[in-house]
């Protein structure tokens, strides 16, 4: 017979205090580099744009364009900084946790048993600040269900055997 029963609130665990691994600091610079690189091509359109008008009045409208860009890059490296630090990871003996965000919080739990492969990629910049991303691909979805950025190349190495051992025990 189907039996559920309720479980009381308080017994369970505090995902506070879960020891959350962080992610290598030098990330932090492909962010960041990500963030002017974003900001750089609409910034090169407004000032062809610019040089190349020819109404009255022009100026006023070039500035406040080149001057709202460069406050939205700057607010952009903020918040990227800000919330750089709640980029975290866990390892647990069931599933691997992985938190981000500042104003909108992401906290993922994948659980080891759908888990079907995992794979390990380096972007140019990655690869040149020795970090890698590892990629994790669950049961019935259409792409990797959880990414973590900014490990060091053995940390992603070392979780990677360690999920592929714990997958390949499960068959």
């Amino acid at each position: 017979m189907f039996n559920n029963p309720q479980i009381d609130a308080l017994s369970i665990p505090n995902i506070d205090n879960l020891n959350l691994e962080k992610v290598e600091r030098s990330y932090l610079y492909i962010l960041l580099f990500n963030r002017l690189l974003g900001f750089l091509f609409p910034l090169i359109a407004v000032i062809t744009i610019g040089f190349i008008t020819n109404f009255e009045g022009w100026m006023f409208y070039f500035w406040t364009a080149i001057a709202t860009l460069i406050a939205l890059l700057v607010i952009s490296c903020i918040y990227t900084f800000l919330s750089f630090p709640k980029r975290r990871y866990a390892l647990r003996e069931h599933d691997i946790i992985y938190t981000e965000g500042l104003l909108l919080n992401s906290f993922t739990t994948v659980p080891f048993v759908r888990i079907q492969h995992t794979e390990i990629s380096c972007s140019f910049l990655e690869r040149k600040l020795q970090l890698s991303t590892l990629k994790i691909y669950t049961a019935g979805a259409t792409g990797s269900d959880l990414f973590i950025s900014g490990l060091s190349k053995e940390t992603a190495q070392k979780i990677n055997a360690f999920l592929t051992t714990k997958i390949n025990d499960q068959l």
